[in-house]
Order: C-alpha cells, then structure tokens, then sequence
C-alpha cells in the first residue's frame, strides 16, 4: 500500500493529465479524497479504488472503459490495496482516440505508483489475555521485541488485562510465549476482527 499521497503530472499531444494517488482504509475516505483533489475546471477527473474486494472506478464522461477502468487495472497490476488514483484531464485541442486515452490515462496513474513510497501489508491478529503483575514488565519487553503492539492495558486489584496486536504470521510463536512467560495461567483470547495495516519504511 502507498505510505504517503503521490502525486504525477504528463503531458499527452497537448492534455495535462495529473495522477493523484493516496493511501485510504474505506470507501467513504477514497470518496472524500476524489472530492477534495477534483478540479471543477478541469475537463474530466477519472478515478477508481480498491480495498480489499471493494473496487470501484468512474470515467468522468469519457467513452465508457478508456479511463477509469484502466486506472482500476493498474492498481490491481502493480499490486496495491487500499489505493485510490484519481487522474485529471485538462484538454489540449487533439482527440487521442479510445486506445490513446487508455494509455494516456493508464500510463499516467501507472507512472505515478510506479515512483511512489509504499509499505508492505502485514495481517495482523489482535489477541486479549491477562497476566500477574509480577510478569507485566518481563511480558511487555518480550512482545515489543516480537513486533507485537500494545492497544490498551487495564489494570484491576490484581491483574492487569493486555489488549494487543501481533503479526498473524507469529501469532502461534506470541502465545507460546505468553503462555511460557505466565506458567499456563493466562487465558488468550482472539479478538475477531479481520485487518491489516501497514508496517515498515
């Protein structure tokens, strides 16, 4: 996924054409995004976005698969999720034809990605458990060296509740690890909710 909004401007026999592209978790963010980067000037604003198995595209008045679409292609193509591109056409005076707006507006949105800073999608699985407070510094230190995050942390009369994520590819590894570190007492449990997120540079 893009770790940051990219942005790429070409000119193509005389159109601008300008790529916008931004990181997004839901449809509504990638909605609110081709609002806000849309030039009510312009002569046309073509986007598509994927998330996960949503997808959408809009060619923005121009014949029906020569934009949108193509943009949609080159987001699946390049291997991002969670990506919206949004490409804005200012005309030049010269037609380019179906096939030459396919690759002027697929061509664009896939120089744009091509140049743009991305980060791996690690799954991540979100486990609650409690520990003694004799074992909540030891278990703290060992889970931040195995990329695990702490969410939230509760602390009763004697026990303290940990709420945390961990890359689903070491989850197996992490509850051993609790387990180990609390002799058997602690009771894991999945918090079931299916997500990603980005990690890394």
């Amino acid at each position: 996924m893009l770790s940051a909004p990219a942005m790429l401007e070409r000119e193509v026999k005389k159109s601008i054409f300008l790529a916008q592209a931004a990181p997004v978790a839901t449809p509504a963010e990638a909605m609110e995004f081709i609002a806000s980067v849309s030039d009510p000037d312009a002569t046309h604003n073509c986007w598509a976005y994927l998330i996960g198995q949503t997808y959408r595209s809009d060619d923005a008045g121009e014949p029906g698969g020569t934009a949108g679409r193509p943009i949609l292609q080159v987001i699946e193509g390049q291997g991002f999720d969670r990506t919206v591109v949004v490409v804005t056409r200012w005309f030049g005076g010269t037609k380019l034809g179906a096939g030459g707006l396919v690759r002027a507006y697929g061509g664009t949105a896939a120089e744009c990605l091509r140049t743009a800073p991305r980060v791996p999608i690690v799954e991540m699985a979100e486990l609650t458990f409690g520990c003694g407070f004799s074992e909540h510094a030891l278990l703290r230190a060992r889970l931040e060296a195995m990329d695990c995050q702490i969410v939230a942390e509760e602390f009763g009369a004697d026990s303290v509740g940990l709420h945390i994520t961990v890359p689903a590819a070491r989850e197996a590894e992490v509850r051993t690890r609790i387990t180990d570190i609390t002799r058997g007492q602690a009771t894991i449990r999945a918090v079931e909710e299916d997500g990603a997120q980005g990690v890394g540079a």
